[in-house]
């Protein structure tokens, strides 16, 4: 194909496609949690989890962020999961983006009720269309993405099934060690699988268009089979 007066190879389009779809997803994925921040009306379930881990053990916040993440890469393991380039930069894209827009979206007014719903909702919608980007690009999920990726490639259940069901586990959890939630932190946790699950399939690469060496994680297919 053509661009700016050269021909460039159709495998080097693709592995462009994967990158750049992999950075929006996380990008836009930081941005939406940084709305849901300044919304106020609740956080997303893994982080009400981390929130009640940090009540029983006395440990800082960023300290369990990286604790749960660990295990939840061991968790892999039996799952068959590899990390790929898109774990790394999962790391390193989110953080700066939600300080990034963190430092750009004022705060709304305490009685703007409407704004903050509107704020939440947008969180949650866009945090699922990025979740659906980045893992559908195929270069490797964060270590708690991994988590519902592997189970629906190991168990054939659906996206929305495992993933609501593991969205509640952690939220119901982090309730009962101490976390606190709000209505958005409900909502989040019973659309955030039917979401993905609407988007996944028509956000996944095919599997037929070349990933960057030397780092190819298990593509996602058998993970959309159902949905």
């Amino acid at each position: 194909m053509p661009i700016g007066g050269k021909v460039v190879p159709m495998a080097q389009i693709g592995r462009h496609r994967r990158l750049l779809q992999l950075l929006a997803g996380l990008w836009l994925y930081g941005a939406t949690m940084a709305l849901m921040v300044k919304a106020g009306l609740g956080l997303d379930p893994w982080d009400v989890f981390h929130e009640g881990l940090t009540k029983v053990t006395g440990l800082s916040f960023g300290t369990i962020v990286a604790i749960v993440g660990a295990v939840a890469l061991l968790a892999w393991i039996p799952l068959r999961q590899r990390p790929g380039i898109g774990t790394v930069l999962n790391i390193i894209v989110i953080a700066i983006s939600v300080d990034a827009t963190l430092a750009i979206l004022p705060d709304p007014a305490s009685d703007a009720i409407e704004l903050k719903c509107a704020m939440a909702l947008a969180g949650i919608l866009g945090n699922g269309l990025a979740g659906a980007l980045y893992v559908g690009a195929g270069l490797g999920t964060g270590p708690r993405d991994g988590l519902w990726v592997g189970l629906v490639a190991r168990t054939g259940a659906s996206v929305r099934l495992v993933r609501t069901i593991l969205e509640l586990s952690v939220f119901t959890i982090g309730l009962c060690l101490g976390g606190t939630a709000n209505i958005a932190t409900v909502v989040y946790a019973l659309a955030i699988g039917p979401i993905v699950q609407a988007l996944l399939p028509r956000t996944t690469v095919p599997e037929g268009v070349p990933m960057p060496q030397p780092l190819r994680p298990l593509m996602i297919q058998r993970a959309t089979a159902r949905v």
